[in-house]
């Protein structure tokens, strides 16, 4: 999880227009592309092939540097395929836009999501949830199936299996030589989950969507002493979102989509003091959402990263199985 831009609807020296890229094995997915979006990647990991685009709105900040970045695509000679997701509207919206860009000789396949529309990928489920902004918008959830359990090596051996593709059968759900798979192997033990709110105010239904993730990504445009405001606009409060991802028992909550008005650090501490696991991400940050045995999602820091170049690298090679 790379955060390309961090701030609401106006830039500033530190942060860009909303844009997050979800890396998971071979899959590169980019959610919004503000204005600057690829020069941000150029600046940090690359303006690497992606595979999916998903806009969770069509205000300006949240889409306009799409037509760009698909040019550079162009210029730089993509052949395949290019798929991008969005509410109803999706297909004028760019159109349009393409027709003043430049037309691309890659296909484009645009794809128009209905609130509760899952699509299938190789490991995992993508979810389009309805959220309260002004218009069409959705919030994304990615998450995996449950996994099986660790093997028990010794008991197989016990039941007398032999090592080797026997072990592999069982591993698969195959009963093999009367013994079953639950005979050797643990609970089984679940998949992650990611949900990024895109723009929303408060909402009951990412509020159910959102329950028991590993990362509740949520926008935090305003402090508490604006919450009229908030409401106005259809955006959400740091206490919004903090209170949001206490109801919902997610393990971190990442908040993006910053006013101008406030320090950052004012809306962190509004929502610490509703919901204690806060972090605020600034641009070019990375949160990695181990499998939940192996430890919960951590926040690494672009500017902290022991070995940059390697860092980058793993992040990009890390395996899902």
């Amino acid at each position: 999880m790379f955060f390309v831009g961090t701030a609401g609807s106006i830039p500033t020296s530190h942060r860009g227009l909303p844009s997050v890229l979800v890396r998971r094995g071979a899959d590169r997915i980019l959610f919004d592309c503000g204005e600057g979006t690829q020069r941000q990647l150029v600046r940090s990991v690359g303006l690497t092939e992606l595979t999916e685009v998903f806009l969770t709105h069509f205000h300006a900040d949240h889409w306009l540097g799409l037509p760009g970045m698909l040019k550079t695509f162009d210029l730089r000679g993509r052949e395949r395929p290019l798929a991008i997701h969005g509410p109803p509207g999706l297909r004028e919206l760019l159109t349009g836009a393409m027709r003043v860009a430049g037309r691309v000789r890659f296909p484009l396949e645009l794809n128009e999501l209905a609130p509760g529309d899952v699509l299938e990928r190789d490991g995992y489920k993508l979810a389009a949830v309805e959220v309260a902004h002004k218009g069409p918008a959705l919030a994304y959830v990615i998450y995996e199936a449950q996994r099986p359990g660790e093997f028990d090596a010794e008991a197989a051996v016990r039941l007398g299996l032999t090592p080797g593709p026997e072990f592999g059968r069982l591993q698969r759900g195959e009963t093999v030589r009367g013994v079953e798979p639950e005979q050797v192997l643990g609970p089984p033990r679940p998949g992650r989950k990611l949900v990024l709110s895109g723009d929303t105010g408060p909402c009951e239904t990412l509020r159910i969507a959102s329950h028991g993730a590993d990362l509740l990504i949520h926008e935090a445009t305003f402090a508490e002493e604006e919450r009229d405001r908030a409401a106005d606009t259809g955006h959400s409060t740091a206490t919004d979102a903090a209170s949001l991802a206490r109801d919902a028992q997610v393990t971190l909550l990442a908040l993006t989509h910053f006013s101008t008005r406030y320090p950052v650090s004012v809306l962190r501490d509004e929502a610490r003091a509703i919901f204690q696991n806060v972090v605020v991400p600034r641009d070019f940050d990375t949160i990695e959402i181990p499998f939940p045995e192996r430890g919960e999602p951590q926040l690494v820091r672009w500017d902290e990263r022991p070995d940059p170049e390697a860092a980058t690298a793993e992040a990009l090679t890390e395996s899902t199985t």
